[in-house]
């Protein structure tokens, strides 16, 4: 399980080396237009592609306050991305602004970013990332101290991290990765 900044991509970079399904919580949220699932059928989504995914599976995204512990509850491993604010903020504007222009797909199917909506509404996901940088730290920093982090921390039989700073601390996590599943 992948929680923070820039996700996706690890995710999906670390499903393919392992093997497995990456599910994305961001596109098993978002309905077509934009539209919220509720948290019975997020969770009813989550259930089903976890279950979907016997071998394993990595997942992204943060959506404990609306389906509970269901991901970290089945998760080995629970990473938490969390570079600074200045370093994922343009990536983010650069990302959003590619799917504005069709050279990125959408963050979900049916859900194509406006430019009214990105830049110009307090629902904006630029707008979000400014305004819950912090809020979501503390959040995420009390869940992880409460059940466990540390590198090489193993709580229940699982290994939670927190991986921020500028990427070297990143960098050298998944060529530790890379170097593990060569020599398995």
């Amino acid at each position: 399980m992948l929680y923070g900044r820039s996700q996706s991509t690890t995710g999906k970079e670390l499903a393919g080396l392992l093997g497995v399904p990456f599910i994305s919580l961001d596109t098993l949220f978002w309905k077509p237009g934009w539209e919220e699932s509720t948290n019975e059928e997020l969770r009813s989504k989550v259930e089903a592609a976890l279950a979907d995914a016997p071998n394993g599976w990595v997942v992204d995204g943060n959506y404990g306050r609306k389906i509970g512990t269901v991901v970290e509850e089945n998760s080995t491993d629970v990473i938490w991305l969390d570079p600074p604010l200045v370093l994922y903020l343009p990536r983010l504007i650069v990302r959003t602004f590619l799917r504005l222009f069709g050279l990125r797909d959408p963050c979900s199917p049916g859900c194509p970013e406006q430019v009214s909506k990105t830049f110009f509404s307090k629902e904006s996901i630029v707008w979000w990332c400014i305004t819950q940088h912090r809020p979501v730290r503390e959040r995420i920093g009390a869940r992880m101290a409460q059940i466990g982090i540390g590198i090489g921390s193993n709580v229940k039989g699982q290994k939670m991290r927190r991986i921020g700073g500028w990427g070297a601390e990143f960098s050298a996590w998944f060529s530790d990765v890379k170097r593990m599943l060569r020599s398995e």
